[in-house]
């Protein structure tokens, strides 16, 4: 099996930051890209930031420019540095992870337990 845990939430105020950070661990071959996606109550879970293997990303409009997302593929971890965090960056951030478990074995979509995230006004 394979379980991402997910770190660093909290509550902050306006302006501040906030470092979010996940670890994939268990039987892991390799992790092709690795995210941070977030729901707010009574809106749907929406994607945030993502890293490929490569190294590529793509950030959802409303975090361009605040928010950097990075992956240390060596440790299988993922971290999402959040800056000038406003009160609609409150939600629960969930880590997400396409793991391939071994080299024979298709790519599994994981998701993390969540982290809360609250900035206050």
């Amino acid at each position: 099996q394979v379980q991402l845990v997910e770190s660093g939430g909290g509550l902050v105020q306006a302006g501040g930051s906030l470092r979010l950070s996940c670890k994939a661990s268990g039987m892991i071959f390799s992790i092709n890209a690795m995210g941070w996606y977030r729901q707010a109550p009574g809106k749907q879970r929406e994607l945030v930031a993502r890293v490929r293997q490569g190294g590529s990303t793509n950030y959802a409009d409303s975090v361009k420019g605040r928010f950097t997302i990075s992956r240390d593929n060596a440790k299988n971890t993922v971290h999402l540095q959040m800056n000038s965090l406003n009160a609609e960056d409150t939600a629960v951030y969930y880590c997400n992870a396409d793991v391939k478990r071994t080299i024979v074995t298709p790519t599994v979509n994981y998701w993390g337990q969540g982290t809360q995230v609250t900035v206050s006004s």
